[in-house]
This record gives C-alpha cells, structure tokens and sequence, in this order.
C-alpha cells in the first residue's frame, strides 16, 4: 500500500463517489479505479461494490478505509520525526485557522515566520473554531487560532481580545435597535451568548432579525449596503468603511471582549517546525504589530 492509497480510501470512503473522489485527490477516474483493483488483489478482497448513483463498500474496504486516518497520521508522524532529526526547522507546518483570523492576522504571521524560516511550507485549513478542535484531536493540523477557547483542554496562548460592537451605515438611536432591520450570520455559540445575553439584559423585546447569512463578511456588505445593522468584531471595522460603530458593554460599563487564542498538543511542540512557530506567534505582540 502506497500512501496515496490510503488517501484515495479515505476520501472515496467521504464521497461515495469516484469521480468527485478524483476531483478533490485531481486524479483521474482510471487512476483511483486502477489503484482500488490493485489493493484489492493486495488484499485478496472486495472494497467496493458499483452502484448506480456511487459505490458501496464492503465491510472488508470500511475496514480499511477506516484504518486510513491512522496510517495517514503514523507517515506524517514519521516524516516529522525524521526532519526533527536535524537541527534545520523545515518541513510542512499544518495549521488550522478561523475565518475572521485566517484574513486578517495569519498572511502577516505566516510572512514574519517564512522570513526567518524559508524552508518551511504551509498548509492551511480554514474552517470554523468548533471544527478546530477536531482537527487537531486527528493530527491532522498542528496549530489551531480559534475565537474563544473554551472547552480546549491542551496547551493554549491568548492573542488578543477585542470588543464587539454594533455596526451601521447609518447613524442610530441605540434603544431604537428593536425596531431597526438586524442582520445576523453564523458564528460558534460563545460570542452568540455573549450577544444574546447583552440584548436580554439591554431590551424586553427580540430583535427584529431581517436577514440571517452564512458568513460575516457576507454580512458586513449587507451592512456597508445599508441594509441594516449588525454585531461585529471590532476587528471589521475599519474608520475607511464609514460605519457608525457602538461598542457593547456589560452592566459595569466595561466592553464586552472576544478572545482569539492559538492552541496546540503540548506534544507537538517536540518538532522542530512547530516549536519554532509557537515560539514566533509568542513573541508578537498583536496589538501593536496589527495596528
């Protein structure tokens, strides 16, 4: 078994699909069927069975393509351990990263880090905080930057916090926001409690929510188009968008702060890559290097 095998198994075993399993590996459709026949006679069995929308397969290839994680993990695992055999920090840095993080502070970290370590390459994977934690339980990153960190019970690193605030095009009233258009985007629960909370304790009534997206840059062009208000990271707004801004605070007058953390497994730290790199994001001081 070639390790590419393994990652044909486990992304056919996702999609049931050999041609969308090709697209997302950019092979062809003979090659991936070329490969399966071949570990099928490796292992003198079925793994998949044609279906008219896909495949099945078998319990012989669910056994395998279950197997599949862990081999991948064991050759990453194995080619960390041999670059961490030589004093050069090189190799491939697996990082996971929030939306809002991953365009507005990781191209700056990545580029101080590429400076001083030239010979190391990226992978990114840009998903939501929630999912974050998941991936780095599989190894399949090894540094994480999620919003709040609640729930993590590995190393971690505050970066900074920031206020949320409520963000318009036009100017407003704050007790006038329950009759005013609220749009709303798909956020991980901590910083929609911390939302919810600050309304239930501010006005008797909901919101009047007029929209509700999947992102929040999608809902930042909502807002810079006039179509009503939002709750944003302070982080969005900036004074060349022309947003009236108000930030929220809890009843002691102080702002209500969202906290964006880097976290890892205290284990990961014994390869040379990404020791240096914890070591980097350490030394930077967000507030004053992200102006």
């Amino acid at each position: 078994m070639e390790t590419q095998d393994w990652l044909i198994l486990k992304v056919l075993f996702h999609t049931k699909n050999i041609t969308k399993a090709a697209q997302t590996l950019f092979l062809s459709q003979p090659a991936i069927t070329h490969r399966l026949r071949h570990m099928e006679e490796e292992f003198g069995v079925t793994i998949v069975q044609r279906a008219s929308k896909g495949v099945h397969f078998t319990p012989q290839g669910e056994y395998l393509a279950k197997a599949a994680d862990a081999m991948l993990v064991q050759f990453r695992q194995l080619k960390d351990d041999l670059l961490n055999m030589e004093d050069a920090v090189t190799g491939t840095l697996r990082l996971g990263s929030a939306h809002v993080f991953t365009k507005h502070r990781l191209p700056g970290l990545l580029k101080v880090f590429k400076n001083n370590y030239p010979n190391v390459e990226f992978k990114v994977t840009t998903t939501r905080s929630k999912d974050i934690f998941s991936l780095l339980y599989k190894q399949d990153i090894q540094v994480g930057f999620i919003r709040g960190a609640s729930g993590w019970n590995g190393e971690k690193h505050l970066l900074f916090d920031e206020a949320i605030c409520i963000a318009s095009k036009e100017p407003f009233d704050i007790m006038d926001l329950p009759q005013l258009p609220r749009i709303d985007y798909q956020t991980d629960p901590t910083i929609q409690a911390l939302i919810d909370n600050w309304w239930r304790e501010t006005y008797p009534v909901p919101p009047l929510i007029s929209m509700n997206v999947d992102r929040v840059d999608i809902c930042k062009e909502m807002i810079l188009n006039g179509l009503g208000y939002a709750f944003l990271p302070d982080i969005l707004v900036n004074e060349s968008d022309n947003l009236y801004k108000y930030i929220i605070t809890d009843k002691a007058g102080k702002p209500i702060l969202r906290q964006t953390w880097m976290i890892y497994q205290n284990t990961a730290i014994e390869t040379n890559v990404v020791n240096a790199f914890v070591k980097c994001v350490k030394s930077i001081n967000f507030k004053t290097f992200f102006p």
